[in-house]
């Protein structure tokens, strides 16, 4: 196995959110017009969707070859992208892309809980080099990460089926990404309490 390379955190996160700000970008640049392919009429949508499918891939190429490494995370969000806004395209039915969220966090909800259950964080398995933990603040942590999942895809699920499509869009780009950074915020004591570093101390 490759060794995994550093790179900066501002281009990790470049490479990670910037196939989503474009989307959003373009999505507002076109989503008022429709596209005849074909014979076929494309609603803006289902265009943007189509551009940000080889984006994420270029993206997550990039990623992989500059660290040599890609998480499960990565990987499993690449492929689905690619499954269901290849789905929506095809069908010409942005359902499909929609739904693409609430099924990933429900793996993620679900694997984690597995683990969980079998007494094991698999949370540490991914993240402890990066925030070495003791044992029990990892399955606080995991526990916690498990429900956020499952809460973000009850929320997916309600803002797509009742809310317009401009609605959903903000909210994946803005809103779930807003939700992340105040969940990982609001486990800062957690972190500090159970951290290996602080008690080594």
């Amino acid at each position: 196995m490759s060794e995994q390379k550093k790179i900066s955190t501002g281009l990790k996160l470049s490479l990670e959110l910037g196939p989503i700000i474009l989307f959003f970008i373009g999505y507002g640049r076109i989503k008022d017009r429709t596209f005849d392919i074909f014979g076929t009429s494309y609603e803006g949508f289902i265009i943007a969707t189509a551009i940000f499918i080889p984006l994420i891939l270029i993206a997550t190429g990039v990623l992989w070859k500059l660290t040599g490494h890609l998480s499960r995370m990565q990987v499993m969000t690449a492929v689905l992208v690619v499954v269901f806004g290849g789905m929506g395209i095809y069908f010409n039915d942005d359902r499909f892309f929609k739904m693409k969220p609430t099924i990933l966090y429900v793996i993620f909800a679900a694997t984690l809980g597995w683990g969980l259950l079998r007494g094991q964080s698999y949370l540490q398995y991914v993240m402890d080099e990066a925030m070495p933990l003791e044992r029990e603040g990892w399955m606080i942590f995991t526990r916690r990460m498990a429900y956020l999942f499952a809460g973000l895809a009850i929320a997916n699920e309600a803002i797509w089926r009742t809310m317009s499509t401009d609605a959903w869009v903000n909210f994946k780009t803005f809103g779930l990404t807003g939700l992340m950074f105040l969940f990982f915020m609001s486990q800062m004591k957690l972190f500090s309490k159970y951290s290996i570093e602080e008690k080594d101390k």
